[in-house]
């Protein structure tokens, strides 16, 4: 597919997180200190769109059941149970454009 584009730089402010959809997958697209970060936006556990969950520096919080990954790899960092990592993508910025290879 290549680099499809996620939005512009001044949408995904520092410390923030957004949902995109790219192909009919949803996306999370997260800055942290100006690095940007993407992974699948469905919890592995049971599904919910961690884009509405909480995001402390690189640790999003899935607002369903509190399961814990990191943005930049998508490994789970925390959960009673084990679950599968996310899926992380290559991001890259050209001008004030975040792409996400897939």
């Amino acid at each position: 597919m290549g680099k499809i584009i996620a939005g512009k730089t001044s949408e995904i402010l520092p410390g923030n997180m957004i949902k995109v959809s790219i192909d009919g997958r949803d996306i999370l697209v997260a800055n942290i200190d100006g690095n940007y970060y993407a992974t699948d936006d469905s919890c592995t556990h049971s599904g919910a769109s961690l884009s509405e969950g909480e995001l402390d520096g690189c640790t999003i919080t899935c607002g369903w059941h509190a399961a814990q990954f990191d943005c930049k790899n998508g490994k789970l960092v925390k959960f009673p149970a084990k679950i599968r990592d996310l899926t992380s993508y290559n991001v890259t910025v050209e001008s004030d454009s975040v792409f996400v290879e897939m």
